[in-house]
């Protein structure tokens, strides 16, 4: 093993679960998170070089996996959901039979959510990064990501108390 993959691998691995939770959540729905890790980790090593602070790896890696999912956006070029109505029928491509049914509804909530909303509460409630760290991932304003973080958490409120109105709704009459 060189001395660039046992570098890369020290940073990498005690924040795995952090990041493969962040590409979960993301991609809920979309693509396989796998691949998302996956192709994420070979361009990180590929300009491994280029970061600039040991403790800015987990930024470094959803920063590019941020820039891979847009670019995968633009390849497909259509709109993700050709009616309301059909962000309800995604299928989740990285489903796990153990995973709990309350997680299951928080991806599935927050596929709903804008793109920049769904990606700021990930990185902030998920992954743990702060305010400050959103606004380099992001390019906005600090005043622009805590509206995010405001207006997505009230829209998943929303969503969560609707669906478990409709939930509770169907089992009484079924």
């Amino acid at each position: 093993m060189t001395e660039k993959q046992q570098a890369f691998l020290q940073l990498y691995e005690p924040i795995h679960n952090r990041f493969e939770r962040f590409c979960r959540a993301r991609v809920y729905g979309d693509m396989d998170f796998r691949d998302l890790i996956n192709d994420t980790l070979l361009v990180a090593f590929e300009k491994f070089e280029t970061l600039r602070s040991q403790q800015a790896f987990l930024s470094f890696l959803c920063g590019i996996s941020i820039r891979l999912i847009g670019n995968h956006h633009q390849k497909k070029k259509t709109s993700r959901f050709q009616t309301s109505d059909a962000v309800l029928d995604i299928l989740d491509v990285n489903a796990n039979p153990q995973e709990s049914a309350d997680v299951h509804y928080l991806h599935r909530a927050l596929a709903q959510l804008p793109e920049e909303q769904r990606e700021c509460i990930i990185l902030f409630e998920i992954v743990g990064f702060s305010i400050k760290e959103i606004v380099e991932i992001q390019g906005a304003s600090e005043s622009a990501v805590k509206q995010r973080l405001k207006r997505g958490r009230e829209k998943l409120t929303d969503i969560l108390t609707f669906e478990a109105v409709v939930t509770t709704g169907e089992q009484d009459h079924g």
